[in-house]
């Protein structure tokens, strides 16, 4: 259903697609620059020591071209060449800051960083792939890259990949503080999980984290009180890549905890645990995307995004159903799966009338007040 709303659908040959990929990757390629000037302040220590940094220069050098190249066909092909010029005026002062060729000075450590390099990284690779997939195969037709929300939606990325080093505190210290207590009367269960091979460790972190992803999302759902928390990764009525971001800090640190934790009493081994966070990262947001992916029988087993854009959808049937974030047939274990034959939601998100806009209010909004409260006869006011 197309919303009035909406801005048109940018479409290929106007020239509006590579304005907004040059000031993408022109902001890409300029970040990159900032990095190699101060790394110590914008690089993650535990990501830097692994980085070759000739293939970084060649991935920055490729951002500037890319930009060049976008900015000029928006400049050539778009009746408003603002969006070519604003690309390519970042790509002429990455240029200025030394480019692909910039001097890196020695590295001294500082006790406090953001994590600019993982943000650039992990939207380099975000945008290359699941941008054409929504361009070229979307679900939702009518549905512009740029909606009404997408800067509330784009700052959640920023803010989640920036303080990942905060984040990440938040929720591994109460977890190891916990395992701490435990680490005695763990140490054979630990030694036995960690000596498994690496594909069969891998499925069970999966599973394990699954289960425990499960009871914890139910439970965001059915409790009012967290209810107001999560209901914010429910506001958005734009399903696509970036929705998945939009989570309340107390989602983000009460999920991580939650699922950490067995992580780290078991013993699963450092690969195994990290390999599992990049799996979920990419499968979380391939599961919001708008890209008709078919996964047919599948779907018995692994969630897909017409699973998972179901729990997001506009329809009292679907609310409270698809909890996991992989594997299907838990839900249909524990019966909360819907997804009828191969529909898709005709409408996703919240009447979220009483929702505030911006990222900064909707991590107050819910400390302060319910979003529900101004409809006590809603299907959702209850929680």
């Amino acid at each position: 259903m197309e919303d009035p709303k909406m801005p048109p659908r940018m479409q290929i040959g106007e020239g509006r697609i590579s304005g907004a990929v040059s000031i993408v990757f022109g902001a890409i390629a300029l970040g990159g620059v900032l990095c190699f000037h101060f790394p110590e302040f914008l690089t993650t220590p535990e990501f830097r020591a692994q980085y070759d940094e000739g293939v970084l220069r060649g991935i920055l050098l490729g951002c500037i071209f890319l930009t060049y190249a976008c900015a000029l066909r928006s400049l050539i092909a778009n009746a408003s060449k603002r969006t070519g010029l604003i690309g390519g005026a970042l790509a002429t002062a990455s240029l200025l800051l030394g480019g692909a060729g910039v001097e890196v000075d020695a590295v001294r450590e500082t006790g406090f960083y953001l994590s600019l390099d993982w943000l650039l990284l992990d939207l380099i690779a975000m945008a290359l792939v699941f941008v054409p997939l929504e361009l070229f195969f979307p679900k939702r037709a009518d549905q512009t890259r740029f909606h009404p929300e997408w800067r509330t939606d784009l700052a959640y990325f920023v803010m989640a990949h920036l303080f990942v080093q905060g984040i990440a505190a938040m929720s591994e210290r109460p977890v190891r503080l916990f395992l701490t207590g435990f680490a005695d009367s763990l140490d054979a269960l630990r030694a036995t999980v960690g000596g498994l091979p690496f594909a069969l460790q891998l499925f069970l972190a999966l599973l394990t984290t699954d289960l425990f992803q499960y009871a914890l999302h139910r439970t965001f759902h059915a409790v009012p009180l967290l209810w107001r928390f999560h209901a914010v990764h429910h506001s958005t009525r734009s399903m696509d890549w970036l929705a998945g971001s939009r989570q309340h800090l107390v989602d983000v640190v009460g999920t991580r905890i939650f699922v950490y934790l067995p992580l780290f009493v078991l013993g699963f081994s450092p690969g195994v645990f990290y390999t599992y966070v990049g799996i979920v990262a990419i499968h979380a947001v391939l599961n919001h995307t708008n890209v008709r992916l078919r996964y047919g029988l599948l779907e018995w087993l692994i969630v897909s995004p017409r699973i998972h854009h179901w729990h997001h959808a506009h329809d009292p049937a679907a609310y409270d159903k698809n909890f996991c974030v992989h594997f299907s047939w838990i839900d249909r274990l524990f019966g909360t799966y819907y997804a009828p034959g191969d529909e898709w939601p005709e409408r996703t998100g919240l009447d979220d009338a009483a929702f505030p806009k911006g990222f900064l209010a909707q991590q107050v909004d819910p400390f302060i007040r319910d979003p529900f409260a101004g409809d006590p006869t809603g299907p959702r006011s209850t929680r």
